[in-house]
């Protein structure tokens, strides 16, 4: 199997919610496919007279409620992820009001309205596909099929690995990475910041100063959703929890109860957040992107964690994310929430142990008690929109991270029976076998239960 070389950066991003599969990947299309418009031929730019845009799979059954329509003309206009605004995607509330896309010759107008949800059940080489055509009448000027894989990663037909370095520390495996660990004198957050350097090029300052960035995104993202109440946008009508809870959470001056009600209170912050379509961090997904933030939220201000302990607590969240993206999927479409909430409390949960001191054994058994509890999750948002359950599990996720990093932290290393690598074996497994109903088509699960109440 191909070593990992996903960049620290390619796994955490920042972009506008609710979801990185149907918001910062169609973003990224759109941006990228008027960048292909506007290498044509002049003659073939004058010519155009129409666009036609396909959603296929859980970007037509559920994009609507995500924002895919939005991103995908956001990304048109010139809105990239990580730069745009946190209001962005309000700007194309109306559906059918037509906005003019620059083709560097004229003009053509196109509304978020004219996008087309196309079957959900296809044929195509990811459950999240688009097809974007250029046309002139019936003649198609420019054709590209893109695939939303999960965590904002974008492909297309045709897509190649951009090249880069060879890791440092080459590893596809929790038991590869734990060879180098054990035969050299290094440590985890050590060999992924070496190979972090090798691959991209990088240097130890600039891949510091980025995961402050991550980290201060991540912080913004609580701080703003326990200060915020009110209703979140959409049809369910779904009220904010996270002030109301953090409230009380420091009427008991954050003891007993109130210390795991402040932890709710901080993931449901940044979900909320990520559900109102403000920035957030893949962490790995915006689904997901409750979890990490609110341990991060933890150490600091509960545990007085220093940020070059945070920083390698991240680190090592990443290492178990790279494991699961690579071995597995962090795709809802894919495998279901297990992929979702499932890997952020699995990064969780390694991240407060190597946090909190501890070596990469616990903090694998941490990681590993996580995604075991994760196993079978399906993604079954309703109305599709990541509100209902997708709010509240980013709480749970981050909850049975702590408990996780409790159980291996207190028990004796080698009772654990169960290896990060079988974990995610079976989380694969699993993701197969679910029905596809049950893989962010809004179609089964709490999604038909709540329209049928």
């Amino acid at each position: 199997m191909q070593p990992v070389t996903t960049s620290i950066f390619e796994l955490l991003k920042i972009g506008p919610g609710p979801s990185s599969s149907h918001t910062i990947g169609p973003m990224k299309a759109g941006f990228d496919f008027m960048r292909l418009v506007r290498e044509l031929p002049e003659a073939d730019r004058k010519r155009a007279d129409g666009l036609e845009i396909r959603l296929f799979g859980s970007l037509s059954a559920t994009g609507e409620g995500h924002g895919t329509p939005r991103a995908i003309l956001s990304g048109m206009l010139g809105s990239q992820p990580d730069t745009c605004g946190a209001d962005t995607l309000e700007r194309f509330l109306d559906k059918d009001k037509p906005f003019d896309l620059d083709l560097g010759v004229k003009f053509l107008p196109f509304a978020p309205g004219q996008i087309i949800k196309d079957a959900v059940q296809h044929d195509y080489a990811h459950p999240n596909t688009m097809i974007f055509r250029l046309k002139a009448g019936d003649a198609v000027l420019l054709e590209r099929i893109y695939y939303s894989v999960g965590g904002g990663f974008l492909r297309w037909d045709g897509w190649e690995e951009p090249e880069r370095g060879e890791p440092a520390y080459p590893y596809s495996t929790m038991a590869e990475l734990k060879k180098h660990l054990c035969g050299r004198d290094i440590r985890l957050h050590e060999l992924i910041l070496a190979n972090e350097m090798a691959i991209t090029g990088a240097t130890e300052d600039e891949i510091n100063m980025g995961l402050d960035h991550i980290i201060s995104v991540m912080e913004q993202a609580v701080e703003t959703g326990i200060q915020t109440s009110g209703v979140l946008p959409g049809p369910i009508g779904l009220q904010r929890k996270a002030a109301a809870m953090y409230n009380r959470a420091r009427q008991e001056y954050f003891q007993g109860p109130g210390f795991i009600k402040a932890l709710n209170a901080y993931a449901l912050a940044a979900s909320e957040e990520n559900a109102a379509g403000h920035c957030v961090v893949t962490a790995p997904t915006c689904g997901a992107a409750g979890v990490i933030p609110a341990i991060i939220f933890m150490l600091k201000r509960h545990t007085g964690a220093l940020q070059t302990e945070l920083r390698e607590g991240l680190l090592a969240a990443c290492a178990i994310g790279f494991l699961c993206k690579h071995n597995a999927s962090i795709s809802g479409a894919e495998v279901g929430c297990q992929g979702e909430v499932g890997v952020a409390s699995t990064m969780a949960a390694a991240m407060i142990a190597y946090a909190r001191g501890y070596r990469f054994q616990v903090t694998e058994n941490a990681a590993e008690i996580a995604l075991e509890h994760h196993l079978g999750l399906t993604c079954d948002p309703v109305g599709g929109f990541v509100q209902i359950p997708c709010i509240e599990r980013n709480a749970m996720g981050a909850v049975k991270a702590f408990n996780a990093y409790l159980i291996a932290s207190t028990l004796d290393e080698s009772y654990q029976k169960v290896d990060l690598d079988k974990a995610i074996r079976a989380m694969a497994q699993t993701g197969r076998d679910m029905s596809g109903k049950y893989k962010e088509t809004s179609e089964a699960g709490l999604a038909l239960s709540f329209t049928e109440c």
